[in-house]
């Protein structure tokens, strides 16, 4: 399979660098270059390529522009390329939230024209393909659920998948829970571990409570963590976090799907799981076990979504209780506990006498 790789960046050592990396891919190809963020949406419109390495600092039109344009005009995957992702981090959590799959530093030639830095970039291209390799259609629920009234009992648990345009749905959704709100929250993202200290610290500045890099242990109210290795989180019984490596041929790592399944592995008290804007097809079905094993289960709807792929197959296979707006996630959220708080223990002595 061929991939049309384009590549966006005003510095001919740069070019010169992200096109060897393409050429070093089996099957990739570069489709073309463009000098700056308007050129590139131009260039979009006319020839779309396979995926877009996206720089961010250019004259005319920078990269999270020509990311929010493209996605909006012309969309296919963008992974931006800059010279340092944590110096240029509110750009790059800003061109994720408009679409962008990932970001990488840039390779760099050096004095002798040898290449370094490019194997990271290799990995984020060869995944790229094996995401958008065309595959068979959705398989439809082999026992649809039909569409009820959200039943949760006891919910215990908030998890969220999400990837495309992830960065800015997840700060909306966290920002508009409400501080009362016991249960922990739990987040994959799709976006390279490297970079996930940084997106935490990005969404606690955004939403106002702080959002924490998951680590191995017992879950706590109302902390908010997110995936934090380039392996699968999961919930063990008792509410107790912890990565794996299996299964080791997962599209992606973390997986939604493989955090999804956990919780219904687990057997905790049946939450909320959610499924949000992203690529591909990651969570869905794991969210339809997730519905089956009793929780309330939300998709994002297509309008408010930068790319319908994810929450889209969770609706096309009957996984999602809940269709939502972006901005009425929350309070969606929100109405599933409230609606099924257990109702509290009797205090000493007023309890019924038998």
């Amino acid at each position: 399979m061929t991939v049309r790789v384009a590549i966006v960046n005003d510095l001919r050592l740069a070019v010169e660098a992200l096109r060897r990396v393409v050429v070093s891919v089996p099957g990739a190809q570069v489709a073309w270059i463009a000098e700056d963020g308007r050129q590139a949406l131009e260039k979009c419109r006319a020839d779309r390529p396979d995926v877009v390495l996206m720089d961010l600092i250019m004259p005319v039109m920078d990269g999270v522009e020509s990311t929010r344009r493209i996605m909006a005009e012309c969309p296919c995957p963008i992974i931006v390329v800059t010279a340092t992702v944590d110096g240029n981090a509110s750009k790059v959590y800003d061109a994720l939230g408009h679409g962008a799959l990932d970001a990488v530093n840039t390779p760099v030639l050096g004095p002798k024209g040898d290449l370094s830095g490019g194997e990271p970039l290799v990995r984020k291209i060869e995944m790229v393909a094996r995401m958008f390799r065309p595959a068979s259609a959705p398989r439809p629920s082999a026992a649809p659920v039909p569409a009820k009234t959200p039943s949760v009992v006891g919910a215990s648990i908030v998890a969220i998948g999400s990837s495309t345009g992830g960065p800015q749905a997840l700060a909306k959704v966290l920002g508009s829970l409400p501080k009362d709100l016991a249960a922990p929250v739990v987040i994959v993202q799709h976006v390279d571990a490297e970079f996930v200290p940084g997106l935490a610290r990005w969404l606690s500045e955004q939403v106002g409570r702080l959002v924490r890099v998951a680590e191995p242990g017992p879950l706590s109210p109302r902390e908010v963590v997110v995936a934090g290795h380039n392996r699968h989180l999961v919930v063990e019984p008792g509410g107790i976090l912890a990565y794996r490596d299996e299964p080791a041929d997962s599209l992606h790592r973390p997986s939604v799907d493989v955090l999804f399944r956990s919780l219904v592995a687990s057997r905790v008290r049946p939450g909320v799981a959610v499924l949000m804007t992203g690529m591909g097809r990651d969570g869905a079905e794991g969210l339809l076990e997730l519905r089956r094993a009793g929780w309330c289960t939300i998709a994002q709807d297509r309008a408010s979504s930068v790319v319908w792929g994810m929450p889209g197959t969770a609706v096309q296979l009957g996984a999602a209780e809940l269709v939502l707006a972006l901005p009425e996630i929350a309070d969606g959220i929100a109405r599933a506990f409230r609606a099924n708080v257990p109702p509290p223990a009797p205090a000493p002595g007023k309890g019924t006498s038998r």
